[in-house]
């Protein structure tokens, strides 16, 4: 599939998705045993870890069709960039979407700051570079800065994915989830 039609099947599914009109194709025993042996799918979704946020519904997809990596802010750090690699390079596949969402409580917990313990302040941290750069103190704003520097974070930190890019085998781009009508807004 070229990328036009990839990115016109991810919104062809998430305005099925919006309108409750959702296929449910390949998602029963026979696609199970289908992909048993291998898988190619055909976008790679980064998302948060919202439960309120599920790639295969938003977009209205079946097993095997999307590669989700899904952690709180939705963060380009060294396991998901690395995860991505392998989807480009291994599976070939050749559309990245990374999406945030209406309301994130990570970029909001980024934005209240505070001590929150080791670990969730290592990743909130992740988050400095969008509130410095958002120019606004509104949560949904900092989401969409945070969304569109993870997708120059893969392509600035990954040579596989640089290279991939540079060559017109993948394209990178940035989204934002509406939680309440559950429209996707690509936010080139």
């Amino acid at each position: 599939m070229t990328h036009r039609k990839i990115l016109n099947r991810l919104k062809e599914g998430n305005q099925r998705y919006v309108d409750d009109t959702l296929n449910r194709d390949l998602q029963d025993g026979r696609r199970r045993d289908e992909l048993a042996g291998s898988q190619a799918p055909w976008a790679i979704v980064l998302s948060c870890a919202d439960s309120r946020v599920v790639p295969e519904l938003v977009f209205d997809t079946g097993i095997g069709e999307l590669f989700v990596l899904r952690v709180a802010g939705n963060i380009a750090n060294t396991d998901t960039i690395a995860s991505i690699e392998y989807a480009v390079a291994h599976l070939e596949t050749s559309v990245i979407v990374v999406m945030g969402h209406e309301s994130c409580g990570a970029v909001g917990a980024a934005l209240q700051g505070g001590d929150n313990g080791y670990n969730l302040n290592h990743l909130l941290s992740q988050l400095e570079p969008a509130k410095a750069q958002a120019g606004s103190g509104d949560v949904n704003t900092v989401v969409k800065k945070n969304a569109e520097l993870s997708a120059k974070d893969l392509y600035s930190r990954s040579s596989i994915i640089r290279n991939a890019v540079d060559q017109e085998k993948v394209q990178i781009h940035s989204a934002f989830y509406n939680l309440g009508s559950g429209k996707v807004d690509f936010l080139e």
